[in-house]
């Protein structure tokens, strides 16, 4: 399958209607916090839409063509998928909530060592893998 950039695109779709299910609901709450981070300064929209992508890839061929080829915030996902990368804004904004969200989770929600090491060791790779993508300029 074809995407706007030329770029193949796999779909693995889940041949277990639950979890395929599961990941379409997943895709459409990431996507809807991805449309509130386009209008909320300090929450982020890239990653909201490449987890959704990603759900969507596995859930639905129809959504996964549709969220890369929307007008309004299909550049974010292309930009990504494409190697131009995200902005600085939006890796800072991406970071800063990944760690407010996972220092909540660990120090809030569980009382065990390891799923606390776990969330951090999370948080780490998905920083190193934000910092190390390409930084564009709009």
């Amino acid at each position: 399958m074809e995407n706007s950039n030329n770029k193949t695109t796999e779909y693995n779709i889940s041949r277990n209607s639950f979890f395929r299910w599961i990941l379409l609901l997943s895709g459409i709450i990431l996507t809807s916090i991805g449309i509130l981070g386009i209008f909320v300064p300090l929450l982020p929209t890239t990653i909201f839409f490449i987890l959704a992508a990603w759900c969507f890839a596995r859930s639905s061929e129809k959504f996964h063509k549709w969220l890369h080829n929307n007008k309004y915030f299909g550049k974010y996902l292309n930009d990504y998928s494409s190697g131009r990368g995200m902005t600085l804004n939006s890796k800072i904004f991406s970071i800063t909530f990944l760690w407010i969200g996972i220092l909540a989770s660990a120090l809030l929600l569980t009382d065990l060592l390891y799923i606390r090491i776990l969330l951090i060791i999370i948080a780490v790779g998905v920083t190193w893998h934000l910092v190390t993508i390409k930084t564009s300029e709009n």
